[in-house]
């Protein structure tokens, strides 16, 4: 059974939504040089003057709707004094074979016309090169209304119009004169790879060559050197400057001590000790490494930079760093996560406390809690001690996790 192949997008026909009017506008008509030049080539070939001062009044007024291009063709409906807008066209010749070889092969040889046109710019030299632009009498109006004028005022409007499509776009110009503007990049671009191979086989020094026998001659090839002795420590990062303009010397720092830490653990043991890490936990992690105070400035810039890169705030990242540090990723699960623990452990924390003298701890799922303290046990089988002011539900972790929670309450009472 065979497939169908999904039609490749043609270009060669393209519609412009209707142009905004210019009321009052004055000067030349077009903003480029090459929009200017179509203008004078409709005017000079024109008979009536006057009919084209009507023209440019209907472009300026936005009388001219939605302009389709085609190879050789220009068409709109533009309004008139009737209620019913008349059929518009402009025909052009459409270049052979020979002038696109040409044309083609001139914008290849430069890469600044590549780049030009790149940048919806139109080079002279370029359009020189194969009458691009519409000499004198090039262009053909045709009009359905009754005036037999050369041109009417409305082609002339069309005229003026699709001179400020080619302000906007140079590629209209190509698709005019018969090809579209993936055509010509798709040309340019095979040309220009042709051209460099070409030039960089002509330049490349003659290369060593082996005959075939010969190299496929069985040999015995020399063993491997052993491998380096993975060093003691990791090494140590260069000093970053601070300079103006230049990333955070300490966040440089920073990375570049986490990453040899990194590939020394992975060079000695094959594992990678953060590659199972979620984003948040890594943060965690890196903020939970930083050996600055609380209240140092760099540490306040760390706190912020991380937390805004996984959308938690520095107070959630400096809570989670808490965990971090009594508990590793098992203290940082026990903030984060309420669970109902099997009987067994927990079920035998209360009377243990009340028989260490605590007998006001309330059970909540995984958690045990006063007013002010609380013990949460963790899935790693430890108890984790917490502390909130009195009457807020503001628990920070506090103290050392232990097997036993009367004595994870004795170390976040400091006995």
């Amino acid at each position: 059974m065979k497939t169908r192949r999904t039609p490749r997008h043609d270009d060669r026909r393209r519609t412009f939504p209707a142009l905004p009017p210019r009321p009052g506008a004055q000067g030349e008509f077009a903003a480029t040089w090459w929009g200017n030049a179509w203008v004078e080539s409709m005017e000079e070939s024109a008979l009536d003057p006057a009919r084209l001062q009507r023209g440019r009044r209907y472009a300026d007024g936005g009388h001219v709707d939605a302009i389709t291009v085609t190879p050789g063709r220009v068409m709109a409906y533009v309004h008139g004094s009737r209620p019913r807008p008349y059929r518009t066209e402009i025909r052009l010749r459409t270049l052979v074979q020979d002038d696109w070889e040409y044309l083609l092969d001139a914008a290849a040889a430069r890469p600044d016309h590549i780049a030009a046109l790149l940048d919806k710019d139109m080079p002279h030299t370029l359009v020189a090169a194969a009458d691009l632009l519409p000499s004198v009498g090039d262009l053909t109006p045709d009009c359905s209304c009754p005036d037999d004028g050369y041109p009417c005022k409305h082609a002339a409007a069309l005229c003026y119009q699709t001179a400020r499509l080619l302000d906007e776009d140079p590629f209209v110009l190509f698709l005019m004169r018969g090809r579209g503007e993936q055509e010509v990049l798709a040309d340019l671009t095979r040309r220009n790879a042709t051209r460099s191979a070409t030039e960089r086989t002509a330049s490349a020094p003659p290369m060593a060559t082996v005959a075939a026998d010969e190299a496929l001659v069985p040999r015995t090839r020399p063993p491997l050197p052993p491998p380096f002795p993975v060093p003691a420590l990791p090494g140590r990062p260069p000093a970053y400057p601070d300079l103006t303009g230049a990333p955070d010397p300490l966040a440089l720092d920073l990375l570049a001590t986490e990453a040899a830490a990194r590939a020394h653990t992975f060079l000695a043991t094959g594992l990678d000790p953060v590659g199972a890490l979620t984003p948040w936990q890594d943060a965690v992690r890196l903020a939970a490494a930083h050996p600055g105070a609380g209240l140092a400035a760099s540490t306040r810039a760390l706190y912020r930079d991380l937390a805004a890169a996984v959308d938690r705030t520095p107070t959630d990242l400096a809570r989670a760093v808490a965990a971090w540090r009594q508990g590793g990723p098992a203290g940082l699960a026990a903030l984060e996560e309420a669970w109902d623990p099997p009987a067994g452990p927990f079920d035998r924390a209360r009377p243990a406390l009340v028989a260490a003298d605590f007998p006001h701890f309330r059970p909540w799922r995984n958690r045990l809690s006063t007013d002010s303290l609380q013990l949460r046990f963790g899935r790693d089988a430890l108890w984790y001690g917490y502390e909130s002011d009195r009457g807020r539900e503001d628990w920070w972790p506090r103290g050392t996790p232990d097997t036993d929670p009367v004595g994870a309450l004795a170390a976040l009472l400091g006995r």
